[in-house]
């Protein structure tokens, strides 16, 4: 191929594409790098990157780019030093700040860096992709309304995830405290689902569904004749997670004898199986749950409080869904799709006076009791609308602020769609009292409140 079309692909090429030789020093870039990164006609062989891309830390020190404290860890230049010095392609993602201006821009790089040899030496060929502007729309996308398969867009729930983005990088061990039916498993999953042992194995076990004799053999795993019935070695699960994660749910029913046997692997990583005398070592990140009070329960000597600061390195703790109504309809349309999806059932809504009395309920049972309600609606439902008659008669039994105990067959329907001003004259008249609001405009309070809530 001749000189002139290698060039012409050169420079076609979608991605920043710079020539570096051993020494980093720029041999070639192409357009499409000139172009994502601004770079004027001005002469950039024999610069190095840093240089080009006029990166703040290249002016730190005298001899330029690569030379600075900060400079150690960048992944342009590794990449490109382990490309030359090798024969395989590197491929890593780098936080740079790149000087425009007055002002300084963080951008997010994907960089790819492959060895070549031209005229007997070594070189690498450095992809640059400036997926700054795609991370962050992920991001938008990630708390808009979900992440990692949980659901909602509460101040509380972004906090949440949030939370998990910093803990998926770490090792520490995790406390997921809050009430049965938050979703405390999905959360521990999506720490290890967004974290670097992704690709190991997770490994959840139910701490107070077995009692210890079993349990133990659960955990840590047995050999064969070690107890009647046990017939063949077995692996415990902490060997299974070994690499992975391992989730302990309702970890505060640990009885005080598996609490000294977990506090020993959390301590030295290392148990023995049941009836063996070999020592197993693993490399397990331990996430656990509860829905007791650990501090009350080491108050009444029922829990350890060592174990409980070698599981708790960081506590998160799951808002009940009492707390977070606003969610409640992402919740409700979210269970729905997956619903008529499993049953092979139409698309299939919820009438405005049934949404009213979801959001009014304190559902003590949390996310799971507001999916088994709409499951069981869905059973009954037989048109395109779930009405208050087919919700479960726990729904009204508890109690749905301010609702009578017997079931209705139907709930007064609003005199019509709210409009801003409507509500915003009717809070004025009531002094921000968003029940008497509510009652001027033949609402319910859940009504205003999720209105409040979208607008």
């Amino acid at each position: 191929m001749e000189p002139k079309q290698l060039k012409a692909i050169f420079d076609a090429l979608p991605c920043g594409v710079m020539i570096v030789d051993d020494e980093r020093r720029t041999r070639a870039i192409n357009d499409t790098f000139r172009n994502t990164f601004n770079i004027s006609g001005g002469r950039v062989i024999n610069k190095r990157g840093g240089e080009i891309l006029n990166c703040i830390h290249s002016s730190e020190t005298p001899q330029g780019c690569g030379y600075a404290e900060a400079c150690r860890h960048c992944q342009i230049k590794n990449a490109s030093l382990l490309a030359i010095a090798g024969s395989k392609t590197h491929r890593e993602k780098a936080v740079v700040e790149l000087r425009s201006g007055d002002k300084v821009e963080e951008r997010l790089l994907l960089v790819s860096a492959a060895p070549i040899k031209y005229e007997n030496r070594k070189m690498a060929i450095v992809i640059l992709e400036d997926i700054t502007e795609l991370n962050n729309l992920r991001q938008r996308l990630k708390t808009e309304h979900s992440f990692a398969g949980i659901i909602g867009k509460d101040e509380k729930i972004i906090k949440l995830y949030d939370t998990i983005r910093e803990l998926a990088d770490s090792n520490a061990p995790v406390l997921i405290q809050g009430e049965s039916g938050t979703g405390k498993e999905l959360v521990a999953s999506a720490i290890h689902n967004e974290g670097p042992r992704r690709n190991r194995q997770f490994v959840p076990v139910n701490c107070g569904a077995l009692p210890d004799g079993l349990l133990e053999s659960e955990l840590f795993g047995h050999v064969k004749g070690s107890f009647t019935g046990a017939i063949r070695d077995k692996k415990g699960r902490f060997e299974l997670a070994d690499s992975g994660t391992i989730f302990l749910d309702e970890v505060g029913d640990l009885s005080p004898a598996m609490q000294v046997k977990l506090l020993r692997v959390l301590q030295t990583g290392t148990f023995e199986p049941i009836g063996s005398e070999k020592t197993l070592k693993v490399d397990v990140r331990v996430i656990s749950a509860t829905n007791k009070d650990l501090q009350k329960e080491i108050k009444s000597g029922r829990f350890r409080e060592d174990l409980f600061y070698r599981l708790s390195v960081v506590p998160v703790t799951m808002p009940p869904l009492r707390d977070r109504v606003t969610d409640i309809p992402l919740l409700a349309e979210s269970f729905l799709e997956r619903f008529t999806r499993e049953y092979n059932r139409p698309r299939v809504s919820l009438a405005p006076e049934t949404l009213d009395i979801l959001m009014g309920h304190r559902w003590p049972g949390n996310v799971r009791e507001l999916q088994n309600a709409l499951q069981f609606a869905l059973v009954k439902c037989r048109g395109e609308e779930i009405r208050p008659e087919h919700l479960p008669v726990s729904i009204f039994s508890s109690g749905t602020g301010g609702q009578a105990k017997n079931r209705p067959v139907i709930r007064r329907r609003r005199r019509g769609k709210l409009d801003s001003r409507s509500v915003e004259e009717a809070l004025h008249k009531t002094n921000g009292n968003k029940l008497e609001a509510a009652k001027l405009l033949g609402v319910g309070r859940a009504t205003i409140h999720r209105f409040l809530a979208e607008r």
